[in-house]
């Protein structure tokens, strides 16, 4: 699943081509995908300008005078600009034509969305898919302090701590698996047992490796490119994600894997502890 610095890739992306340019067309190519598209999306869009975009944790915003498009990548799905004479392929679902240019989505797995807020239902962060969302790990100043203060009575793991995403948003598998091997911390530990000194050396290695992240266009494991096309290469900086059996970087004892939340969890017994 794309994760905060994949969404950030896309983001960035797509700004150039998109921001202050009028929408010509608004291409559905099926009902929908995690859910429905918003009925009328063709007339809420069409002959309007796209004032910025943004993001909140995974989702990515597309932002209009009078409402904001909600675009969530899902487990497969990323952002094209192609010329609007690009022919579509066969997960090829929702196109916001710009001109000359078109802004394609494609979902193999059809577990994204396109959903759209208007602003006579307040500020976009009111929407449900977005209200309860933790900080933005890049954008806290004191982000140890918060995790420490946030966690005084959670008994659940840390790693599941920070998938919660109820404190920290879009910290997903891969980049907590690699943060808690950075800061020292078995990903059992609970998160009410870590000390201050320690959360604060977590969040140094989740922000440092989040941007590092954005710097190297995010992961590329299966189906994720962004904007113009590219695989992103921070895969190749992994410690210990989807390295279960070699040898770890720093100690060559044995990486493991287990599973936390049907999900896995990848880590080094020796350095974290």
């Amino acid at each position: 699943m794309p994760e905060l610095p994949e969404v950030e890739v896309t983001r960035r992306g797509i700004a150039p081509h998109i921001e202050q340019q009028r929408v010509t067309g608004v291409v559905l190519r099926r009902e929908g995908l995690r859910w429905p598209f918003p009925a009328r999306l063709k007339q809420l869009l069409s002959n309007t300008v796209v004032h910025s975009t943004g993001r909140r944790g995974k989702y990515l915003l597309i932002h209009f005078e009078h409402g904001s498009l909600i675009v969530h990548l899902g487990m497969s799905g990323h952002l094209r600009i192609l010329p609007v004479h690009h022919l579509p392929e066969k997960h090829d679902h929702f196109d916001l034509q710009l001109g000359q240019s078109v802004m394609r989505l494609t979902d193999p797995r059809r577990f994204g969305a396109v959903l759209w807020h208007d602003n006579q239902d307040g500020p976009v962060e009111d929407h449900p898919l977005l209200q309860n969302l933790g900080v933005e790990p890049l954008l806290h100043a004191d982000l140890g302090a918060l995790l420490h203060q946030a966690t005084r009575t959670r008994s659940a793991a840390i790693k599941q701590v920070l998938l919660a995403g109820d404190i920290v948003v879009g910290v997903g598998n891969i980049y907590a698996c690699e943060s808690l091997f950075e800061a020292g911390i078995h990903p059992n530990t609970a998160g009410r047992r870590i000390a201050l000194t320690r959360y604060q050396r977590l969040a140094e290695a989740i922000q440092r490796i989040l941007a590092k992240a954005i710097e190297k266009g995010g992961s590329t494991l299966r189906d994720f490119m962004g904007a113009d096309g590219q695989a992103g290469y921070f895969q190749q900086e992994y410690f210990v994600y989807d390295r279960e059996g070699e040898s770890c970087h720093v100690c060559h004892a044995e990486i493991r894997r287990i599973t936390q939340g049907q999900r896995s969890t990848f880590y080094c017994a020796r350095c974290q502890r």
